[in-house]
């Protein structure tokens, strides 16, 4: 497990428009090229975590998002480093993706869909919570 003290904190979201989760593929030549991950970014000092989600979605994709509750933390070591991902539900009003910048492309999917792809093993934790919890409810 990831020394919380020392790992990256980054802030994800599990953003939902109409029923469907918006999930990013990896670009080439970044570590973990094409991996499938939820979006969302490092912690800059002085923002809280709501505040770096919202950052990283207007930066990355020009997309307005409403954070909500954190849903759950998944941490993991990596060779380049370790991380915290703060996984938090957040609602999108508008699904039009206006910029693709840090991602090789996006895709709005179904929470039990996103089983089928492969995400970095930091977000794995929390892909299959969240597509659990979508079965109950």
């Amino acid at each position: 497990m990831a020394d919380i003290k020392k790992a990256k904190q980054i802030a994800a979201g599990i953003i939902v428009c109409k029923g469907k989760v918006l999930i990013a593929q990896r670009r080439r030549g970044k570590d973990l090229e094409f991996f499938w991950e939820l979006p969302g970014g490092k912690l800059e000092p002085g923002e809280t975590l709501q505040e770096c989600l919202q950052r990283e979605l207007l930066e990355e994709m020009d997309l307005t998002v409403n954070v909500g509750p954190l849903f759950m933390k998944s941490s993991y070591d990596y060779p380049f480093g370790s991380f915290v991902i703060n996984a938090f539900l957040a609602e999108c009003p508008n699904p039009e993706i206006k910029k693709v910048c840090e991602h090789e492309q996006y895709k709005w999917v179904n929470p039990q869909e996103m089983l089928e792809y492969q995400f970095s093993p930091a977000d794995i934790p929390i892909i299959k919570a969240y597509a659990e919890n979508s079965i109950k409810n």
